[in-house]
């Protein structure tokens, strides 16, 4: 085996959350979480600070504000769960695959997600900006590419920057048969522990680039700006 290079960067300063999406709560065996746990290890072999939660566990109100006891509902952790979002620059949403899509649990925390996404940072660009996301995907029927697809459009709609190869994940044969970890399957399929290390590797470049340049730019993406009037060389369309 050959040896690997010296990173080009430290990556110890920063934090990265990993929200296990599966239908199945704490203390049942995860197939998803056992591939978390293969980008988890990268990311904390280089210092980054890694954190996995399930929020099946949690109580997640349905709804598109960001805290829903305001509108009807006795009790939500959308708040509590979103301020470990807000503290980390890379965002990892892991899914399993139910009918050719991301389970329902994906979908409620993108839906929390996007009830913040009007939310403006101090430079007045929207909340997510300069984060980064990717995906994890894992199942026993077709659909990980169709459900990355959908992920990432979410997360960076929502303000998060992609980078290359920014998903990965593993399905076994078509139909009933072992998911991912089911007697060791998939723990040596080359394309999925490759791809999923180069995820790792590349949310961690790209988050060290983010951190070093203090966040995306804040030019012709201010809204505050926008809404004062600000036009950031828009073309007039009286004077076409």
């Amino acid at each position: 085996m050959t040896e690997a290079p010296k990173p080009p960067a430290r990556y110890d300063d920063l934090r990265a959350l990993f929200l296990n999406c599966t239908l199945k709560p704490s203390g049942v065996a995860s197939h998803t979480e056992r591939l978390i746990d293969v980008a988890a290890a990268v990311m904390r072999s280089n210092g980054v600070e890694v954190e996995s939660v399930r929020p099946v566990d949690l109580d997640l109100a349905p709804g598109v504000q960001p805290d829903m006891t305001a509108h009807g509902f006795a009790r939500d952790d959308w708040p509590a769960l979103s301020r470990k979002v807000m503290a980390a620059d890379i965002l990892v949403l892991c899914t399993p695959i139910w009918l050719g899509e991301e389970s329902s649990v994906c979908r409620r925390v993108i839906e929390r997600l996007y009830s913040e996404s009007g939310q403006l940072n101090d430079r007045g660009q929207y909340a997510y900006y300069g984060r980064v996301g990717g995906c994890l995907v894992t199942g026993n029927e077709d659909g990980i590419k169709h459900c990355a697809m959908t992920v990432l459009y979410a997360l960076q709609h929502l303000g998060y920057t992609i980078p290359p190869q920014a998903d990965a994940g593993w399905i076994g044969e078509a139909g009933p048969g072992p998911s991912y970890g089911d007697e060791g399957a998939g723990y040596d399929n080359d394309f999925t522990q490759r791809n999923t290390t180069f995820m790792a590797w590349n949310l961690m470049h790209l988050a060290r680039l983010l951190r070093d340049a203090g966040g995306i730019p804040a030019h012709g993406n201010q809204r505050d700006r926008w809404d004062a009037g600000c036009r950031f060389d828009h073309p007039n369309p009286e004077y076409r």
